[in-house]
């Protein structure tokens, strides 16, 4: 059970060793990437235990938050670092017209509300093939999409596209590549489109993790991360050297937030999150 002495406790506790870079205190967060944490996995938690706890930590916000969920959010000194759009789905997004009607309504009526709430970004998807070609899918996407930009665009809202793996978690998905969202943020050209890159995911899909981020940096507007394989802890267990994965965002200039969407292992405390945010905590300074 979850109780603030545990939470407390946590976030004092001394973490396995890490690997020898440059690592920032919370109090010099403004000097590497800005943090957030989805809130998914510690909704268990009651916001008033859990908003202090991970502001100790270092992190500025809460990432996947239900429109319901905004005010009492901001209200515990947080930023809604992106919102849910409760209307849109996974597998049923813009690739598909039949899609457009009931989506274009739902978000024609979320992005004024999270305007006036200063909420600046709300996810969508893509959806699944469901027999299209990946062509297909851009003209459709890129279709539904443009109708919402001139709106998107009068508030200061930002829709986000969520690129996920189609080989573990999220079969036929057909956002699953980065050329693909880049390709789509193209057509499309409003600087109020751009692409959720999720590490984790794309870890699994195509790797290159640095060279796409470079390469389709002006595509995108978020990050995600998880480790891989399990979509667990950022720790040695797993594949991706984290560190070198944020120097590199940070190399390209990126004012957004990257959000932290794993499993924890240590579910009764925010250990996991902790050192998470320890790892990502990266500093550019040149002495490294």
């Amino acid at each position: 059970m979850f109780t603030r002495r545990t939470l407390l406790k946590s976030i004092c506790l001394t973490s396995f060793a890490l690997p020898a870079v440059h690592l920032l205190g919370s109090e010099k967060q403004s000097a590497g990437i800005k943090q957030s944490v989805c809130y998914g996995a510690y909704r268990k938690i009651p916001l008033d235990e859990l908003a202090p706890a991970i502001k100790k930590i270092g992190l500025v916000g809460l990432d996947l938050v239900n429109p319901d969920e905004w005010e009492a959010v901001q209200k515990h000194g947080l930023i809604v670092t992106l919102s849910r759009a409760p209307g849109a789905t996974i597998g049923k997004g813009f690739n598909h017209t039949k899609n457009h009607e009931a989506l274009i309504a739902h978000y024609s009526e979320l992005i004024p509300a999270a305007a006036k709430a200063n909420v600046k970004s709300i996810i969508c998807f893509s959806g699944n093939r469901e027999g299209i070609s990946d062509e297909e899918g851009l003209e459709n996407a890129a279709k539904g999409l443009k109708q919402l930009m001139p709106l998107a665009e009068q508030h200061g809202v930002v829709l986000i596209m969520e690129l996920l793996n189609s080989i573990v978690n999220h079969k036929d998905y057909q956002a699953d590549h980065t050329d693909w969202g880049a390709e789509l943020a193209k057509r499309i050209g409003s600087e109020n489109f751009k692409l959720l890159y999720d590490i984790y995911h794309l870890q699994i899909m195509e790797g290159n993790l640095i060279y796409n981020i470079r390469k389709y940096k002006d595509a995108i507007g978020h990050y995600h991360t998880a480790g891989n394989p399990g979509r667990k802890d950022l720790d040695n267990e797993q594949e991706i050297y984290y560190p070198a994965v944020i120097r590199a965002i940070l190399e390209t200039g990126f004012q957004g937030y990257l959000a932290h969407e794993f499993s924890p292992k240590k579910q009764e405390n925010l250990e996991s999150l902790q050192e998470a945010f320890r790892v990502c905590n990266v500093s550019l300074a040149t002495n490294n």
